[in-house]
């Protein structure tokens, strides 16, 4: 059976961009980005709101991973790329080969089924994808990083309300900390 897990880059403050919808403060550190990777690579699939997949797609399977490109960043360009996608959206109408694409309307059905039959870690980026799929979540995991940016986007949106319980915490050299927390 497949686990849920959603897990985002942070700022302290808790925001996943900044105001201006920009995730240039949350470039991780190499020690980081290799962890980012070693999960990454035990993900049996990623599922991607819209605006989380078009940040991700093009550049990890077209321009980074190319000669030249940091060894970390190569490597993390060849798992995204082996690995199924799935994205949610309305608007969307064609996707390439490895994408699958998913209406928002069935989402919970989809990742219902996609928990009963794929055995390993679904990884969700994207807050709201997450806040729709927030009762077949079983683990969150918050890396934050050491920079404080005030406003933008939340990990999660306000009025979420979940009891978690730590059972996992990492700090990095680079001094990023990562949270593995599941429900209370």
């Amino acid at each position: 059976m497949g686990k849920v897990i959603y897990g985002m880059h942070t700022s302290i403050d808790g925001y996943i961009e900044d105001r201006d919808g920009s995730i240039g403060f949350s470039e991780p550190a190499e020690d980081v980005h290799q962890a980012a990777n070693d999960q990454a690579r035990q993900a049996a699939a990623f599922l991607f709101g819209r605006r989380l997949y078009e940040m991700m797609e093009k550049p990890w399977t077209q321009e980074l991973g190319k000669e030249g490109t940091p060894a970390v960043e190569r490597e993390f360009a060849q798992i995204y790329k082996e690995t199924p996608r799935y994205v949610f959206s309305d608007t969307l109408q064609t996707v390439p080969d490895g994408v699958t694409l998913v209406r928002r309307k069935e989402a919970v059905s989809v990742v219902t089924r996609l928990k009963q039959e794929i055995d390993g870690p679904l990884e969700i980026g994207g807050p709201e994808l997450a806040v729709s799929l927030l009762d077949l979540i079983d683990e969150f995991w918050v890396c934050a990083l050491p920079v404080i940016i005030g406003a933008g986007k939340p990990f999660l949106p306000v009025g979420s309300d979940l009891r978690l319980r730590p059972v996992e915490h990492r700090v990095f050299a680079s001094g990023a900390t990562q949270v593995r927390y599941v429900r209370a």
